[in-house]
């Protein structure tokens, strides 16, 4: 499970101030919307370790990671643009949440997440949908409880974003992932969302 408990954060020279307190349990998808300038990527920016909160505490599975560099915290982040590198195989690319090459293990992320023949294949080639499955593949090896999505769905034709969609939520469920999604996008939360929470004038409301 993640938490945020009283979180307060303002940027340098502002005098807004973010007040975060939410939970998101293991094996769901929790939904966060917002306007487009409410605070979103900070969220999973404070999250993920990007920044800093003035006070408050994050918590995974009840361990305090407020002291943590991103490297080390026990979250994967996926975006709207999927971060792949082109040049690179899609397994190479999903060899990349791995210490030490594991074909084997590639084989089967990439078999889990729908694309058991894609694995040769330059990730410029893939089609938007199959990216977002191949940083998903990546994800599944990286093994980490929480899962941040940052508008991951918006680029992705309807078919192709109602299959990824319910993709996300199978592996939440299956992996038991604490899954927050960050989104505007109204039919996103009704499709898969668990619990929802409204980021607005800087502060979470369940909504």
């Amino acid at each position: 499970m993640l938490a945020l408990e009283d979180v307060t954060f303002a940027y340098v020279g502002t005098p807004y101030t973010y007040r975060l307190t939410m939970t998101a349990p293991a094996g769901e998808v929790t939904a966060v919307r917002g306007a487009s300038g409410a605070g979103k990527s900070t969220l999973l920016d404070l999250i993920a370790g990007f920044l800093v909160p003035t006070s408050g505490l994050i918590r995974v599975d009840g361990r305090t990671i407020n002291a943590l560099p991103p490297e080390q915290r026990p979250v994967s982040i996926q975006f709207q643009s999927e971060t792949l590198f082109e040049q690179l195989s899609a397994g190479r690319n999903v060899a990349l949440g791995l210490p030490r090459p594991d074909t084997a293990r590639v084989a089967a992320a990439l078999t889990e997440v729908g694309l058991p023949d894609v694995g040769s294949q330059l990730a410029a080639t893939l089609s938007g949908g199959q990216k977002q499955r191949v940083a998903l593949a990546r994800t599944l090896l990286r093994d980490k409880p929480v899962l941040l999505l940052d508008e991951p769905f918006s680029a992705l034709d309807d078919e192709t974003r109602a299959a990824t969609r319910a993709l996300v939520q199978q592996l939440t469920r299956k992996h038991k992932w604490a899954t927050v999604l960050v989104t505007h996008h109204d039919d996103d939360i009704a499709a898969i969302a668990d619990r929802t929470y409204v980021l607005e004038n800087g502060a979470l409301r369940a909504g």
